[in-house]
């Protein structure tokens, strides 16, 4: 799998997300999952989202991807996340 780039439809990346979470929920619950790719995200430096990604990131504005991927752990009750560049 890898994520549409940012000039992709709507559909095509809610398609990829979708499948995205399907797999993640395939696996059992252990104590620690590891979700790894390039899901072409921009993660900004939004105050939103300082509690998820820290003080620093080299995008000063998110994009869609970054969103999607940000809201991700939240939404799966993830305690833990870590983003790199």
């Amino acid at each position: 799998m890898h994520a549409s780039n940012e000039q992709k439809s709507g559909d095509s990346k809610e398609s990829f997300y979708e499948e995205v979470e399907q797999v993640f929920d395939l696996f059992p619950k252990y104590h620690m999952k590891i979700l790894l790719g390039d899901f072409k995200a921009k993660v900004g430096r939004e105050n939103i989202f300082k509690p998820t990604v820290g003080l620093e990131s080299v995008q000063q504005d998110s994009n869609d991807d970054g969103v999607r991927i940000v809201n991700f752990p939240t939404s799966k009750n993830l305690k833990s996340t870590m983003f790199t560049h």
